[in-house]
């Protein structure tokens, strides 16, 4: 029988591990845009131990081994900002990114009264965008991050997060 994989908020223990995972996921991407200096394969460890200890970051288990992660907060206008949402190669395709996506939308709505949700994705990222669009988010914008790469912005009102989760 095996383990299932349960999602909880990420303590200082687990930086070193989401370390690791966000360096693994995020390959593809680095490869799909020719680009190994974007921001998740940058990012210092000690900038995620301040992620992890400040914002809303939560984790995806399988036993001890953490397989999933995201990220949120809230800017000063209410919206939740959701990012490097990320789940081991092996386990992608079966609703985890989905769920982990839920739990940041529901955290930030209820923690950080968040009133809308916006994240972003590589313009080439075809299958972040179709988990995105698939959530009830739709493209508000465009721009160009400081590492080259053109990026899609994603927005949906908090208001739009029960009827998704539930369909």
């Amino acid at each position: 029988m095996g383990m299932s994989v349960t999602i909880s908020a990420a303590t200082a223990q687990d930086v070193e591990q989401i370390f690791r995972l966000q360096y693994l996921c995020f390959q593809r991407e680095a490869e799909l845009y020719d680009n190994y200096r974007i921001d998740p394969l940058v990012q210092s460890l000690e900038s995620l131990r301040a992620e992890v200890a400040d914002d809303l970051v939560f984790v995806a288990r399988l036993g001890d081994e953490v397989v999933g992660s995201v990220r949120g907060f809230t800017d000063p206008d209410g919206t939740g900002l959701i990012g490097k949402l990320c789940v081991h190669p092996r386990l992608q395709g079966h609703g985890l990114g989905a769920r982990l996506l839920l739990s940041a939308e529901s955290a930030l709505s209820a923690e950080r009264a968040a009133t809308r949700f916006r994240l972003h994705s590589g313009h080439r990222s075809e299958g972040n965008l179709r988990l995105y669009r698939r959530a009830g988010y739709a493209q508000v914008g465009a721009v160009t991050g400081a590492d080259g790469v053109r990026m899609v912005l994603l927005e949906k009102d908090a208001a739009d997060r029960d009827y998704v989760a539930s369909a």
